[in-house]
Order: structure tokens, then sequence, then C-alpha cells
């Protein structure tokens, strides 16, 4: 085995200190007279080992400012390393539509030679933090991203800048943060709300209420085609028929629904967020003595194959791709890993609606 020289020693050291996060894209490293004494080693050695890694690509000379690192993933390349790890952070793993998800983007790495590091943030900025700092230490050569509290600003973004500067391509799935670009792969959300309200109001029914979440850039996309289809049918919405919630404020959800329909005038139907709001309704329903559809019709979004607890009826929904989500996702971020510098396009999915058995033409 050949003995490496002095100065190949050092280069190899400090590439190993930028790969383990001791120093980030753009910060300077230590003087050479510091240098020196670390390694114990002449300044001209010490000149050799940062000469080496300037040419490499790995470090910048800026004259009067000092040596500052440039790329993390060159170091990758120039130690001949690639993880052909995928992290994928979404705001839930083993709920609802997620794990259907998470099957595809598995599959897709697995055909494909990667392997999967998962991640979840309960839809809590901290943890999406722990999670992206992980990642981030496991070396992973790219990542699968469901934005957290998309609606509001997240505190996060400079990590999501350091991912862009160290090279380490991301995908968005269901949306995305709009001062960060990336690729996203998602729902229409407007036009499927659109959708959605169209067919009930087709149906006869103008009094329609709405129950979406806004602490996520879908649901206030979902708000706007609900009141799009109204506007273009040239019909008003009562205020009172838009019910909205958060995250943290999904407890007291039943209950409101439950007041909406004790109201002086209730609705004759509802477009629920997802299916999983959709069982809240079916059970305020119930409990009033409703049944659906024949006293309130139902729409809801993402068809994830849940049924309603007290009939067993299929909710009339807009479909949700889930596995092939996961595996467009992977591969629009497959492609960016292998295609440097490739600008990879975003999928978005046309929304389409499933019309089972929870809604009915008003007044039948």
């Amino acid at each position: 085995m050949t003995k490496l020289a002095k100065y190949q020693i050092i280069q190899e050291e400090i590439k190993k200190q930028i790969q383990d996060g001791a120093y980030l894209v753009g910060e300077k490293i230590p003087a050479e007279s510091q240098l020196m004494t670390t390694f114990s080693v002449s300044r001209h050695t010490v000149r050799q080992a940062i000469s080496s890694l300037v040419n490499e690509g790995v470090l910048e000379k800026i004259q009067g400012s000092g040596t500052f690192v440039v790329e993390q993933r060159k170091i990758q390349a120039a130690m001949g390393k690639k993880s052909k790890t995928i992290g994928v952070i979404t705001t839930y793993l083993s709920d609802y539509i997620f794990p259907s998800i998470i099957r595809g983007i598995e599959e897709e790495l697995r055909e494909n030679g990667y392997s999967l590091l998962l991640a979840s943030t309960q839809n809590d900025t901290e943890k999406e933090r722990e999670s992206i700092e992980m990642m981030l230490r496991q070396q992973v050569d790219g990542l699968i991203i469901e934005p957290t509290r998309s609606s509001f600003f997240n505190p996060n973004l400079s990590y999501y800048l350091q991912l862009k500067l160290n090279q380490i391509p991301f995908v968005y799935l269901h949306t995305a943060y709009p001062e960060m670009d990336a690729p996203v792969v998602a729902m229409d959300d407007e036009a499927g709300t659109e959708l959605a309200t169209k067919h009930l109001l087709d149906l006869g029914h103008r009094e329609i209420a709405i129950v979406s979440k806004v602490d996520d850039i879908q649901g206030r996309n979902r708000l706007k085609g609900y009141f799009k289809a109204f506007e273009e049918a040239g019909d008003f919405v009562s205020s009172d028929h838009v019910l909205t919630y958060e995250t943290r404020t999904t407890d007291g959800l039943r209950s409101e629904i439950m007041q909406l329909l004790t109201a002086e005038n209730p609705p004759t139907a509802f477009v629920a967020y997802n299916d999983q709001v959709a069982l809240m309704i079916e059970e305020a329903a119930n409990e009033r003595g409703l049944l659906i559809p024949d006293d309130l019709s139902l729409v809801s979004h993402d068809a994830s194959g849940m049924r309603l607890n007290h009939n067993g009826k299929a909710p009339t929904s807009i479909v949700h791709p889930q596995e092939q989500m996961g595996k467009d996702a992977a591969r629009v971020l497959m492609n960016a890993i292998e295609q440097t510098g490739t600008k990879s396009d975003s999928i978005i999915y046309e929304p389409r609606l499933i019309i089972q058995e929870t809604t009915k033409k008003f007044g039948q």
C-alpha cells in the first residue's frame, strides 16, 4: 500500500472535516499558521494541501480574506463517496395515505439501487429542523420533503438554502415553500375542490359548507377552488358555511361541525378537506339523526379507501394518486441526482372525481 505524503494526509483530513460538517459551505477554514500547528508541518506542506483542494474545487482562495469551503458535494465526489441513500421527510408516516406514498417511493428507489431513510415532523417545524439535521449527518444524496405548516413562514428556510448550496437536490410533496424553489409533485388542489363543489352545485345544492385545513397551502388552495366554483355558478356563499381549522385545533373540529349542523340555516352538503374529516362530518350527522346522502350530501378528498362508520358508504371523493405520487417523486429526485445541473420538472396531477355513495340530488 502506497504511503501518503504529508500534504495528502492533511488534504484528506480537511475533506473529512468538511464531510462531517465541521466546516459548512461558504465557511472559512483555519489560517495556514493554525494548520501548521495542528498538523506539525511546514507552511510549504500546508500550502500544497490547500492548493490541491482548490484544484479539486473543494476550496476557494480569496485574496486578502482567506480560504473558504465551496461545495460539500464536490468533496463527496473527490472522496469517491455516494451514499445511495434518499431521505424522506413527511408530516406523518403511519397514518392515512402516507404508507401508500412511502411504499411507492421505496419500491422505485429499491429498483434503482437506493435505500430509504424516513423521518416525520408531526407538522411541527422544530421536528422538521431536527429531521433535516439528521439527514445531513447521514449524508443523504437527496431528499423528498413534505412541507410543514406551509401556509406560514418557515423558520427552517436556511437549512433548505444549505441543501441548495451543498448541491443536495430535494423534491417537495403536496406543496412547496414559496421562498425556496424546487420541483414539486402535487395535486392541483384548487381545481380538485372546484370540481367537487361544482358536482354538488350540479346536484342542486346551494347551502354547501366546506371544512378545510388552513395551516397548509393545500387547504388554502382548496378554499380557493370552493369559492371559484360559486363565483362561476353566480351564487353566494354563506360565511357561516366556511369552517377552517389547523393541526393543533383538530380535536375541537367535530363539535364545530355539530354546531354548524344545528344552526338556523344548516348546510345540505359538505366538501371535506379529506376522508378523515368526512368521517367526523358523518359522525356529527349521525348524532343529529341525519342520513348520508338522504339528508346530507358529502364530497371528500383523497379516495383513501376509508368508509363511513355508521352506514359503510364510500365517500364521493377527489382521487389522490398515493403510491403513484411516491414513485413519481422518487423518479424526479433520482433524475436530479444523476443528471447534475439539469432542471427537473414538477408534476401536477389533474383532479379526478370518483362519484360513489355519499352524494345525491337535492330534494330527492
